[in-house]
């Protein structure tokens, strides 16, 4: 898109004629074919396969279930893991989809033993040991295709975690607390293990790093709304709004900067400090008068216009880091 309107740009400022502005456009290279295309489709087509089957693999056992033992299930499943795992370090060529086949049927195992057994163990603990268990399997994959369901996995994890611990009602206690700032520290040492702080160890890329950013914003911002919930403004609030100012801290850095996850940030903080005004105009009485309204708005539009502005002027400040991704 930048390249376009440059060329756009230089055709108006030297007055190109149509002739002209094609010529600068094939030898621009705009319209040829990516360099990188047959590699990225028949990387995309496996893993996409590899997704199927392992639905597929799934869909089988569930429709011969009666027809299948329990050890006979427990062998396929297992089996598929270890078949998986052996292929991928044999072939190379297709160790991203094996690898993510393997992570899916991981999960497929500790949901079949959680249904057959019965054991009484919480949702999360099934979902912790999946992410534990597989994360060697990322490690030595290095690729976004299998980080990105990591990063689902492990915040599954925390979130089931933390409401078999403190409940699903939106309400406050003391005890609550330390629960809620494990979480929050959890979600974002997450974000944090798939940044580029770690890249060099765990190879994973951009998209692994923004869905777990987004998923560990959302949770963190979640918590600062029950805070809200209460007559008073709680401590969740603070420690969610504290925890996101920390982050966006570190992704408009220099080295760190990425425009994706900071306009995420920045639209967290936005609906926290909107909801904090919205508590003190309109927490004290249950009306709705038209120049608190009027108020808010114009204070929730002023925020937002300031924060664009400032990412804009941080993208401006580290091109490389905001433009190429």
């Amino acid at each position: 898109m930048e390249i376009g309107l440059a060329l756009l740009e230089v055709a108006a400022t030297n007055s190109l004629n149509d002739e002209q502005y094609r010529r600068l456009r094939k030898l621009s290279g705009l319209d040829d074919e990516p360099a990188n295309l047959a590699p990225l489709w028949r990387a995309g087509l496996g893993i996409v396969a590899a997704a199927l089957i392992g639905l597929g693999i799934i869909f089988w056992i569930a429709a011969n279930w009666d027809s299948l033992g329990r050890t006979g299930r427990f062998v396929l499943l297992q089996g598929v893991v270890v078949v998986m795992c052996i292929g991928a370090c044999a072939q190379p060529r297709a160790r991203v989809p094996l690898g993510l086949l393997a992570l899916l049927a991981i999960g497929a195992v500790f949901a079949y033993f959680g249904q057959t057994y019965q054991t009484g163990a919480d949702p999360w603990q099934l979902f912790a040991l999946w992410a534990v268990l597989g994360l060697p399997l990322c490690l030595s994959v290095r690729h976004d295709a299998l980080w990105t369901p990591w990063a689902l996995i492990a915040m599954s994890a925390i979130s089931l975690w933390l409401h078999a611990n403190t409940g699903h009602s939106w309400r406050f206690r003391s005890d609550d607390l330390n629960y809620q700032a494990t979480a929050c520290l959890g979600a974002l040492a997450l974000a944090a293990l798939l940044s580029p702080l770690c890249a060099k160890w765990t190879g994973a890329g951009l998209l692994s790093m923004r869905v777990s950013v987004t998923l560990a914003v959302i949770s963190v911002a979640l918590i600062g709304i029950v805070g809200l919930a209460n007559s008073h403004v709680s401590a969740q609030y603070w420690l969610a709004l504290t925890m996101l100012v920390m982050t966006a801290a570190a992704f408009a850095s220099h080295r760190w900067f990425d425009m994706f996850s900071l306009c995420g940030i920045g639209l967290a903080l936005n609906v926290l400090l909107i909801g904090l005004l919205t508590h003190f105009l309109l927490g004290g009485h249950g009306g709705w008068s038209i120049p608190e309204l009027l108020v808010l708005g114009l204070v929730a539009a002023g925020l937002l216009a300031a924060t664009v502005s400032v990412i804009l002027k941080l993208s401006k400040r580290a091109p490389l880091q905001g433009g190429t991704k």
